[in-house]
């Protein structure tokens, strides 16, 4: 009795046998494969970011962190900055994901920390157009929120902190990449 294997390059590998029936098998092999940009970085960095712009809502725009942002999730009424912090900071680090996912594809892993930091402003003013400006208001107003801001809402100190996100976000990838 003698055996045969052959490989194919589909991965087939043919067995044969002498006096006995043949048999094919096919083998799979798994490739790992990750996306681009780092998004652990992109946690970190929005976390950063997310931090200096908390700061100025909580300064200059209390009721955005108080009352419109934890009525996203039916959080508030009553104010409740303690819960607006929690969820605005997890906001920032997803959106920080999001960051790394489009420098990544865009193939700015490993450019200069000037590309990572205007690139970040960018982020942070297009979040402000379309997440700020025009689905918050939508959202707020379904969930029937006290703070029912205009739609658009293109209010100038929510453009400066969603600016002030993106370069801080921006600057701590660029930082830690």
């Amino acid at each position: 009795m003698w055996v045969t294997h052959e490989r194919g390059g589909d991965n087939t590998v043919a067995t044969t046998q002498s006096g006995m029936a043949s048999e094919t098998a096919t083998t799979t092999d798994t490739v790992l494969e990750t996306t681009p940009g780092n998004w652990r970085v992109g946690v970190i960095g929005g976390l950063v970011g997310g931090a200096v712009f908390g700061i100025l809502l909580s300064v200059q725009m209390t009721n955005v962190i108080e009352v419109a942002i934890p009525s996203m999730y039916g959080l508030a009424p009553p104010p409740n900055g303690t819960i607006g912090w929690v969820v605005h900071m997890s906001h920032a680090a997803v959106l920080g994901v999001v960051f790394a996912g489009i420098v990544g594809v865009l193939g700015f892993d490993g450019a200069s920390a000037w590309k990572h930091v205007a690139a970040g402003l960018v982020f942070g003013v297009v979040l402000w157009v379309v997440l700020a400006a025009l689905i918050m208001p939508v959202w707020l107003d379904a969930v029937g929120s006290p703070a029912d801001p205009p739609l658009p809402n293109f209010n100038q100190t929510s453009l400066v902190g969603h600016a002030v996100y993106g370069l801080g976000l921006g600057i701590a990838y660029a930082a830690l990449e």
